[in-house]
């Protein structure tokens, strides 16, 4: 096999389209062709009410949803994640839209345009100091609860949308609940509970009954995605048929023909007075964007990456994503990520490779050139629909309660984040959920699980004698430290040892059993030199069995093999036992 040059090389690297486009076939193209239409279908109601709940222009949604995707096309490694205007993203845009110092500044619009220049900006920079492996940094549980929370206040921001009602201001004034509920729009409530009944049909009852009439599977599956859209466009038409505007139906309104004009503007609007200083208020928002767009967006290829054998290349997706959300503000779109729903929709429908996101876009294109004054009357309370019943899956709250019975830490750690998204808000709940998550990895780590040992008979195995029918011995005491031994954890130790010792006083020789310890720092070190002196003082000596390679390594470039003597480094622990354990 011929070897590649450096330059295609790289190429394929920066582009891994040319990878997969080698071996492309028409049986691909089919696949793609199928999954795309699909896809296309999904972007045009999510697109839209993404933008509305981030509190935009529907046409930002649109825009976000066609060349965001195509550039991630070219330049990412997962060949079926869906890019585009994603729930999560859109409730921070609100977020951080809806503070009175952004609002004051300038207008939304350009607000989010300079959020995705500059969470894009981020993404580079992360990929240039190659911090790709940043994604394990944020434990699942900690992302399982901040999503569960941020979920939670979608819906609570859709819910009112559901009723004809603006988001409420009342705080815990009861009065003034009773005088907001008064304002419900009765024509909005029968629409939106249609909706959410069609959409909640489209589901599982739809498939059953298919299933029952034996239809052809693959065509139930394309069916079954369709509800959003025929959802749209049953409430469109009711709107339009019965005249509900003038029942006060609210509707999305005029949404432009056409792509908006490709510009860089919002680079001479932050060199202006006003924008550098909207551009510094905004960057810490634009900064958990990126976090969360990267973290989000990796963890969704991986899944359907997984169930096909195929590599994700987390450094190479920042790029991808960096690049993309820098040309959704190039485009006048707001920020984008991988969603989660189109996603799953697009591996579903068959999608091989990234063909079927250029396929959507260019449906998505033709639809915003032709189509846009048919999203006009488009009822706000089918958008709420949508997003509610894409949305509710997303809270989880009994894999808190599966969390905290397997690892408390972890549990804590996940419940604290949905409670801090919703009541700190959620930069504050990210952030909160990480340093628990970190704090309970130190407390672990400090606090390493150690095991007094013996052998059980008649075998070369050594266990806990808490857990095991074992073989001990008077003068010998085995420990193993199941941990690295390092600053955080040797005063532990120690004291783990000392109370050991106090409990068997006609101990001669103490084996450390190293078996699960890759790694001893200097603090360490000089800790097991005195421990070591220690016992020499009361004629007893400290043994070491089964360091590992790089333990020694270390070990050998400091004299306290030396010091050990005349206790000794056994390579295994039955060799420790054999010589230390029958001596008087």
């Amino acid at each position: 096999m011929p070897k590649l040059k450096p330059s295609h090389t790289r190429i394929t690297q920066l582009f891994p389209i040319s990878d997969w486009l080698k071996t492309y076939t028409r049986h691909d193209l089919s696949d793609d062709l199928f999954a795309g239409i699909i896809t296309a279908i999904l972007l045009v109601p999510q697109g839209i009410a993404y933008a509305i709940l981030a509190g935009l222009p529907p046409q930002l949604g649109l825009y976000a949803s066609i060349l965001p995707p195509i550039l991630y096309a070219l330049l990412g490694t997962s060949r079926t994640l869906s890019v585009g205007p994603v729930s999560i993203a859109a409730i921070m845009i609100a977020s951080s839209l809806s503070s009175p110092e952004v609002s004051a500044l300038a207008h939304p619009v350009q607000s989010a345009l300079l959020l995705s220049a500059e969470s894009g900006v981020i993404m580079l920079i992360m990929a240039l100091l190659r911090m790709g492996s940043l994604v394990n940094f944020i434990s699942h549980p900690v992302l399982a609860g901040f999503t569960s929370g941020a979920a939670l206040l979608i819906i609570g921001n859709q819910l009112p949308l559901l009723v004809g009602l603006k988001t409420p201001s009342c705080g815990i004034n009861v009065a003034c609940y009773n005088h907001y509920f008064h304002d419900t729009i009765a024509s909005t409530v029968l629409l939106s509970l249609a909706a959410l009944g069609l959409l909640l049909f489209f589901g599982k009852p739809l498939a059953a009954t298919l299933k029952i009439l034996k239809v052809n599977r693959a065509f139930i599956s394309a069916l079954s995605k369709c509800g959003p859209l025929l959802t749209v466009i049953l409430a469109t038409v009711a709107v339009y048929y019965f005249k509900l505007t003038d029942l006060h139906v609210a509707v999305v309104g005029n949404v432009p023909s056409g792509f908006p004009e490709l510009s860089m503007s919002f680079i001479s609007d932050v060199l202006s007075v006003n924008g550098w200083g909207r551009a510094k208020l905004l960057l810490p928002d634009a900064a958990f964007i990126a976090l969360i767009v990267y973290v989000e967006s990796v963890a969704i290829a991986k899944v359907t990456a997984n169930l096909r054998g195929e590599k994700i290349i987390p450094n190479q997706e920042l790029i991808a994503l960096g690049a993309a959300n820098i040309v959704a503000a190039v485009s006048g779109g707001m920020p984008v990520a991988g969603g989660f729903s189109r996603t799953m929709v697009n591996f579903s429908a068959g999608a091989r490779t990234q063909m079927a996101m250029l396929i959507a876009a260019a449906i998505l294109s033709l639809a915003v050139m032709f189509f846009s004054p048919w999203f006009t009357n488009i009822p706000k309370s089918a958008l709420a629909a949508i997003i509610l019943v894409s949305i509710i899956r997303l809270v989880k709250i009994k894999h808190i309660v599966h969390t905290w019975r397997f690892d408390r830490g972890d549990g804590i750690a996940e419940l604290t984040s949905l409670l801090a998204v919703l009541i700190l808000g959620i930069e504050e709940g990210i952030v909160l959920g990480i340093i628990l998550t970190i704090g309970s990895h130190l407390r672990k780590a400090s606090q390493p699980h150690i095991a007094v040992v013996g052998r059980i008979p008649n075998t070369e195995h050594f266990r806990n004698i808490k857990r095991y029918q074992v073989e001990t011995w008077r003068h010998l005491l085995l420990v193993r430290i199941d941990e690295n031994l390092t600053f955080t954890n040797i005063d532990y130790i120690e004291n783990y040892l000392g109370t050991e010792l106090r409990r068997r006083p006609d101990t001669k020789h103490v084996v450390l059993i190293f078996n699960s310890v890759s790694d001893i720092d200097t603090t360490a070190l000089e800790a097991l030199k005195q421990f070591n002196y220690g016992l020499q003082v009361q004629d007893k000596t400290l043994n070491i069995a089964e360091a590992k390679g790089p333990v020694m390594d270390k070990l050998g470039k400091t004299d306290f093999q030396q010091q050990l003597k005349p206790g000794k480094i056994f390579f295994r622990t039955e060799d420790a036992v054999n010589e230390l354990g029958y001596m008087a």
